[in-house]
């Protein structure tokens, strides 16, 4: 969607700044252990757990707390038992919401999402309300003066990648989830580390929104990601660029 790889982008900035809050750590170590849960402790046969623990190690987190937490969820060591548990809904202007979360308390969960979405102008929906506009798909974003275009096109193209779209100062790489792990590996070998890379849920249509519906969206949006059993929020909206980065800010 326009403006997606945009808003990746400034979710990987606003990361930065729940990393020194220590709230990036426990979401990844609940992704780890739901992926070590579902496919075992072993990384070279487990890609979901071996892509977690790849953007754990990029948040420079400890190695001895992704051991614990692959332990954790195998159940080679007691701990908290996380569900995941993806919501839907509308934000304001009937823009479709996806949220996937990893609790310990469906129903605390439940009911701190049904008072987000009720009190900032949209309502949680039934299940299967909004899933069919997204489809899973890597989405990688580079800076724009890493590589030429041409050059980028060849290292991700041979890896598997799908599509390459001019974002402004950004290249988006658009690949089947299953590649994802290859297509950020060339690109690393080629000397490009991505700005963000992640398996997105990319919607196939959009909402355009602006103005004080374009502020209620982005606020709606950012008290859902700041709710502690939220992993993910997907969305599809449409915002000018500058006006997103300007909401975003």
């Amino acid at each position: 969607m326009s403006g997606h790889s945009k808003w990746a982008t400034i979710k990987h900035k606003k990361a930065a700044t729940d990393a020194k809050r220590g709230k990036v750590f426990t979401r990844l170590i609940r992704e780890i252990q739901v992926a070590a849960r579902e496919g075992g402790a072993d990384q070279d046969a487990n890609p979901r757990l071996r892509t977690a623990v790849n953007a754990a190690k990029a948040q420079s987190m400890p190695s001895e707390n992704i051991k614990r937490a692959i332990l954790r969820g195998s159940g080679q060591l007691e701990g908290e038992t996380y569900s995941e548990i993806t919501f839907e809904g509308y934000a304001p202007a009937g823009v479709a919401v996806l949220v996937e979360t990893v609790t310990d308390n469906r129903n605390r969960t439940v009911a701190e999402l049904r008072h987000i979405f009720a009190k900032n102008g949209g309502n949680l929906g039934e299940n299967g309300c909004v899933s069919w506009i997204f489809h899973k798909q890597s989405l990688i974003v580079i800076p724009k003066d890493s590589a030429s275009e041409d050059d980028v096109m060849d290292i991700v193209l041979m890896a598997g990648a799908d599509d390459l779209r001019d974002d402004g100062e950004h290249w988006a790489i658009y690949s089947p989830p299953e590649v994802h792990e290859e297509v950020v590996r060339a690109l690393q070998g080629a000397g490009i580390e991505p700005l963000t890379a992640e398996v997105s849920r990319i919607p196939e249509n959009t909402v355009r929104v602006e103005g004080k519906q374009a502020g209620s969206v982005i606020r709606m949006i950012g008290k859902l990601e700041d709710q502690d059993d939220v992993q993910n929020v997907f969305a599809n909206f449409d915002i000018d660029d500058k006006e997103l980065e300007a909401l975003s800010a």
